[in-house]
């Protein structure tokens, strides 16, 4: 059953006294449409990697090397696709920070109340060689040697 005028209406108003009172968690409810066709672009790209290995295997079977390369070219090609829309499954956060999907860009990151802090290495008491110096010092000191 269709909704009356009226209702479509109220709901229009809602949604964007939503989009005015939270407009974080608007877009969270807005990017459920871009995860589904991410996962759905996954899973066809799984199923193009299956081909891919049927095809390659049947090249190495019947000793014909173009088939072969040509299988191995489709894995590779869906398997660079799978892997792109699951990163991009994250949403629109992690497109507008490009270290939230790449930790290895900027440094290790904590996880502090949903927020991600840069990790300080004086947190942890120096670098790793002011460490092993500091540990040497004390087992001199203390006769260990």
């Amino acid at each position: 059953m269709p909704l009356s005028e009226e209702e479509l209406r109220l709901l229009e108003q809602m949604e964007r006294a939503l989009v005015e009172e939270d407009p974080k968690f608007a877009s969270t409810l807005r990017g459920t449409a871009f995860r589904r066709s991410a996962r759905r672009r996954a899973v066809i790209a799984g199923v193009c990697f299956a081909i891919g290995v049927a095809v390659l295997m049947t090249g190495a079977v019947a000793r014909i090397t173009v088939l072969g390369i040509a299988g191995f070219v489709v894995m590779l090609g869906s398997a660079t696709v799978a892997l792109a829309s699951l990163r991009g499954q994250h949403g629109p956060a992690a497109a507008a920070d490009p270290r939230a999907s790449h930790p290895s860009r900027g440094g290790f990151t904590v996880i502090d109340g949903g927020r991600r802090s840069k990790r300080s290495r004086s947190a942890s008491h120096g670098s790793f060689m002011d460490r092993m110096n500091d540990r040497w010092h004390r087992r001199r000191e203390s006769g260990g040697f």
